[in-house]
């Protein structure tokens, strides 16, 4: 899984939004994409005339509020092939902490048949255009927004708390309040102002990561690819140790990883906040 959170108003970016789409749609299996979030928030069948009304809310639509777009392999499974754009303003009266986002699901079949050095090509083309704040690509249990509530909830902790190299995805959530914040360290994380430079910049990443594992790769526009390992990690706790230089990654970016604030917050923040810095 992939996501990427720009601090950017959703008219600002709409066509690298959309050339991103189109990149993932070309790469991927012919007739992976198959339904999409109408208007009036049902799934219908993706045919011709669904990818039209689709770029049109990307590139066309450019007054007014948030956009949505979320194309799916399946009307009612989850996990394979998928997209997520969230199009928010900055100036949003009903979110937080906006960030326009675009999140690009794979299946594990994809990196076995691929290899992760291709995947992380691809990752890198699809983040190319885009003036992301952070990003992150990491193995992932995925599922549709508003499906959770149908998950054995007992099966997804246990998963998470041997496997720390999961994650499990909410695109929607945190397009709504991440801002310029980061989230946990990744596979591949992607850093960009103005996180980058509140970090220390290239400089402060060189000296956090003297790893053999990691490699920092610059790209224009002041941005940079962290490379933690050659293939991602599931990281099994009960077979090795976390990772040093995920610990690392995690340190460097906690001063501005996100959380959740407030005197009272109901469980999931308390779980989200501690699971964010589970590195640490």
């Amino acid at each position: 899984m992939l996501a990427l959170f720009i601090l950017r108003d959703h008219s600002e970016v709409g066509p690298a939004i959309w050339r991103s789409i189109q990149t993932y749609r070309r790469a991927i299996p012919p007739g992976s994409l198959n339904w999409y979030t109408s208007a009036d928030g049902d799934m219908v069948p993706l045919d011709d005339e669904g990818w039209e009304h689709n770029r049109h809310v990307v590139i066309e639509r450019m007054g007014g509020g948030s956009r949505t777009v979320e194309l799916r392999e399946s009307p009612s499974e989850t996990g394979s092939y998928q997209v997520e754009y969230y199009g928010r303003r900055l100036d949003s009266p009903i979110h937080e902490d906006p960030a326009t986002t675009l999140s690009f699901t794979f299946p594990t079949e994809y990196l076995l048949e691929h290899g992760a050095v291709q995947l992380r090509a691809l990752a890198l083309e699809l983040a190319r255009d885009l003036p992301f704040t952070f990003g992150y690509a990491s193995f992932a249990i995925v599922s549709s927004r508003g499906s959770w509530a149908a998950a054995d909830w007992n099966q997804v902790e246990s998963l998470l708390a041997r496997y720390l190299g999961l994650d499990i995805p909410h695109a929607g959530e945190f397009s709504s309040r991440l801002g310029t914040h980061a989230l946990s360290a990744s596979w591949l994380t992607f850093l960009g102002e103005p996180l980058l430079g509140s970090l220390g910049g290239l400089h402060a990443l060189r000296n956090a990561l003297p790893f053999p594992e990691v490699s920092l790769l610059p790209m224009d526009g002041d941005r940079v690819l962290v490379t933690l390992d050659e293939w991602p990690d599931p990281i099994d706790t009960q077979a090795k140790a976390i990772p040093p230089q995920y610990r690392a990654l995690a340190r460097l970016l906690e001063p501005f990883t996100f959380k959740y604030e407030g005197q009272e917050l109901i469980p999931y923040e308390s779980d989200t906040n501690q699971w964010l810095r589970r590195f640490l």
